[in-house]
């Protein structure tokens, strides 16, 4: 299964990575009622980092563990070593359109778990994601803008 989405918010392309290269963003663009509880992740995010944590789905907790890859000043890339998905791959990628204006571009590519309470946690959460990234715009465009 693949995944892309795009959007373009008011802000320099380096000030787009800093946010996005901070463990913290990722619970400060979730939206509720889903809330992330980070376990172990380093300030900001490097090259072989892992970042640990459960992503709360109401009462439904999801314990991830992800590796940070492939990490430069236009994007980096989350795969997860542990989840509810057989397997997630998730591009994020910062292109500067104008010296003030970057267009963010999460690219994601998965696989179902083949395990009946898995594989139905994860196809839930697939086909929330326009959802999910719609928040994440609107949430990053008003906190860079």
């Amino acid at each position: 299964m693949r995944y892309v989405h795009r959007f373009r918010v008011r802000a320099p392309l380096a000030a787009v990575a800093a946010f996005h290269h901070q463990a913290a963003s990722m619970a400060a663009i979730t939206p509720p009622p889903a809330v992330v509880r980070l376990h172990q992740a380093p300030a900001i995010l490097s090259e072989g980092d892992t970042m640990a944590f459960t992503l709360w789905l109401g009462p439904l907790p999801v314990p991830w563990t992800a590796r940070i890859e492939e990490v430069s000043p236009t994007g980096f890339v989350d795969r997860q070593v542990r989840g509810p998905f057989a397997a997630w791959r998730h591009r994020h990628s910062y292109v500067a359109i104008t010296p003030t204006v970057t267009e963010v571009v999460d690219e994601i590519e998965a696989t179902l778990r083949a395990h009946a309470w898995w594989g139905l946690v994860g196809l839930g959460m697939w086909l929330t994601l326009p959802l999910l990234f719609a928040y994440r715009a609107w949430k990053t465009r008003r906190l860079l803008e």
